[in-house]
């Protein structure tokens, strides 16, 4: 896998020499992580996996010549070795992640990127992260832009969503003010590695999980003049970028989808055209049990069909049945049963699982079907 060139400025000249070599030693390693198999464990330099046959886990140690590992999971990855540290004035080790997209000549499966801006009516995406305390380190989602629809080498304007830090560290260039983006209130950085235009949204504290539009971060770069409506999203990573350590950090789960003006996503045959959940609970002080009913209200079957929502904070899954649903907490996705993974046009499929709480209940905001939004009933 090639570098990506977060902090330290890069020569393109020197990424365009190193792009095919690299992208050879990337296919060579490249290995899949099914849903169900066995754990992978990565130490290759640019070394990959397939997740969920959806999305691509990357170990990504471009910053460093020390020993990075990351053990590939069904829904995600942990950092399992990081050796040596970086001065925290200049660039990452790396940026172990996972994507949805194309990114240095890798795409994902059956990826709908790039896509034009202006034909995405949205990008929904849910991450929820696993955080250490003895490392210094962001945890970051990454939103890469460019003129043109390209797989491969630097893009020109990247996004970075900094769902926590830990350390003395900051995002390049200077804060430029706040904003509130997709409901959240952000620091905002601007500035340039060298390579192309870096803009920054910090989160004053850390977020554990959240699910999200992409779109929304993707509309400010246009608005202060970072892209262009006719640019093409070319991939979304979540991950993390450590200086000292990381061993431990992880990515828990990972959700990426583009819809088009349609409503549907491009290239992407399990999508249905519209779905519905009913989600019936009874509630305890401190516990409860959740019924769910996934309806295909689509023309087409639904193959390996993933249901991915969020639970309240607060909450945990202790027990479920007729699905796997993974993590406990945060964004989590529902997997349809080896023996039941397609749900027919006009049919449907349920599940159910049980789970405690702290404070107020609630049930979770929406729900989306292999990517596209559900109505509830």
């Amino acid at each position: 896998m090639q570098p990506s060139p977060h902090r330290a400025p890069t020569l393109r000249g020197l990424l365009g020499a190193l792009l095919t070599a690299l992208s050879l030693i990337a296919a060579l390693v490249t290995t899949a992580a099914p849903a169900g198999a066995a754990d992978t464990t990565i130490c290759e330099q640019y070394g990959t996996a397939t997740i969920q046959d959806r999305y691509v886990v990357q170990n990504n140690r471009w910053g460093t010549s020390a020993e990075q590992c990351v053990t590939v999971t069904g829904t995600g990855f942990q950092v399992s070795q990081a050796d040596g540290s970086v001065p925290t004035n200049g660039a990452p080790k790396s940026y172990p992640s996972v994507f949805n997209g194309c990114h240095y000549t890798v795409c994902s499966p059956g990826t709908a990127l790039p896509a034009r801006v202006d034909g995405i009516s949205s990008a929904p995406s849910s991450v929820s992260y696993g955080f250490v305390d003895d490392a210094v380190y962001n945890a970051s989602y990454d939103i890469w832009l460019d003129p043109t629809p390209r797989t491969d080498g630097v893009n020109r304007t990247e996004i970075m969503i900094w769902f926590d830090r830990v350390g003395p560290i900051q995002p390049i260039g200077s804060q430029v003010g706040t904003a509130t983006v997709a409901g959240r209130s952000w620091e905002v950085w601007s500035g340039g590695n060298g390579s192309n235009d870096v803009l920054s949204f910090v989160a004053p504290t850390a977020i554990g999980s959240w699910s999200f539009d992409v779109m929304d971060f993707v509309r400010q770069a246009v608005s202060r003049g970072l892209a262009g409506n006719d640019w093409y999203l070319t991939s979304v990573q979540a991950g993390f970028e450590p200086w000292q350590n990381g061993a431990g950090l992880s990515v828990d789960a990972f959700s990426s989808a583009i819809v088009t003006g349609d409503g549907e996503e491009p290239t992407d045959p399990g999508t249905p055209a519209a779905c519905e959940v009913t989600y019936s609970t009874q509630v305890w002080p401190g516990g409860f049990t959740a019924d769910v009913r996934v309806g295909n209200t689509g023309p087409a079957p639904v193959d390996d069909w993933r249901l991915a929502f969020t639970l309240p904070s607060g909450q945990q899954i202790t027990h479920a049945w007729n699905a796997s649903v993974t993590p406990a907490t945060g964004a989590v996705t529902a997997r349809g049963p080896d023996h039941a993974p397609r749900i027919a046009a006009g049919g449907s499929q349920s599940f159910g699982f049980q789970g405690t709480y702290s404070g107020t209940f609630a049930e979770p905001a929406g729900f989306t079907l292999n990517g596209a939004a559900c109505t509830t009933a």
